[in-house]
């Protein structure tokens, strides 16, 4: 069976302060990117779709695009502002941004053809969570997600944003989006969070089509406001009783939600590498 690993890597990393999702982690310049594919490539996914920037586009080739290209079918899709727009509609003066991530993978709609699993580039999520959401995906699974615990989801250089999810047993019933998390936000570090890892079939694209037309007519903050994937997981549980599968890694996750997280990151990486679990990569 077909599964497409489909990876949103058009941010800018802004609180990075740079291109984070080409920061070299691993000792022969690895990124992170090219560790999600190499556990990608092991849990049975047999093509990848990266969604970028066109203006980082030879930057992102060079820094990991000819090495991955060389390990799994792939192509690239262009998130750019007027991407996937409805007819009719006429971005607000002023606005420079794409629409966020479930606009991401809305643009990829002509290129996934099979079930896939959407990811952020700059995060790290351990090998078995890529294997869980595929083995969802082969089962038949119409949605699915990998949920981290919170406190395996922390950074010690400042706050973030995670989405709590509220589970009964394995399944999904809620996800609300939290920011300025750390820990002391007084929330239990064991709390199931949403990482942005999420398993569909390519339906997802019509209800990604529909509900991002409706946010586009609905803009509150036409100049900041954006359609998270979430969001629209969430509408779909509350809205039409859709099932979303849930299944809880407990692998440590990594990733450079800012500069000062360099350092852990890289000595962890490194580490997996010495370890043997990244011979081939």
């Amino acid at each position: 069976m077909d599964t497409t690993l489909l990876v949103m890597a058009a941010g800018m990393g802004s609180r990075f302060g740079g291109l984070k999702q080409i920061a070299p982690m691993g000792k022969n310049g690895e990124i992170i990117l090219d560790f999600s594919v190499y556990d990608a490539i092991k849990a049975g996914f047999n093509k990848a779709v990266f969604i970028i920037k066109k203006e980082i586009e030879h930057d992102f080739r060079e820094a990991a695009g000819k090495r991955i290209e060389k390990m799994i079918d792939t192509e690239y899709v262009f998130q750019q502002i007027d991407s996937m727009l409805p007819e009719g509609f006429v971005i607000p003066d002023g606005r420079v941004k794409p629409w966020g991530t479930g606009h991401a993978v809305l643009c990829a709609k002509d290129k996934v053809k099979s079930p896939f699993a959407a990811i952020n580039a700059d995060d790290f999520y351990g090998r078995k969570s890529f294997e869980l959401i595929h083995n969802a995906l082969v089962s038949g699974s119409e949605i699915c997600m990998a949920g981290f615990r919170l406190g395996n989801t922390l950074t010690d250089n400042g706050t973030v944003s995670r989405g709590i999810c509220e589970l009964d047993g394995n399944v999904l019933k809620s996800v609300t989006e939290h920011t300025a998390l750390d820990k002391n936000c007084g929330i239990p570090m064991d709390t199931v969070v949403s990482m942005n890892m999420w398993g569909f079939k390519p339906e997802i694209f019509n209800e990604l089509e529909k509900r991002f037309s409706d946010f586009l007519k609905n803009l509150s903050n036409p100049q900041k406001e954006e359609f998270f994937l979430p969001f629209v997981v969430d509408d779909l549980i509350q809205k039409q009783g859709q099932r979303v599968d849930a299944y809880i890694s407990d692998d440590k996750w990594y990733g450079v939600t800012y500069k000062e997280d360099t350092p852990t990151v890289r000595e962890a990486l490194l580490k997996l590498m010495e370890e043997g679990y990244y011979d081939g990569i």
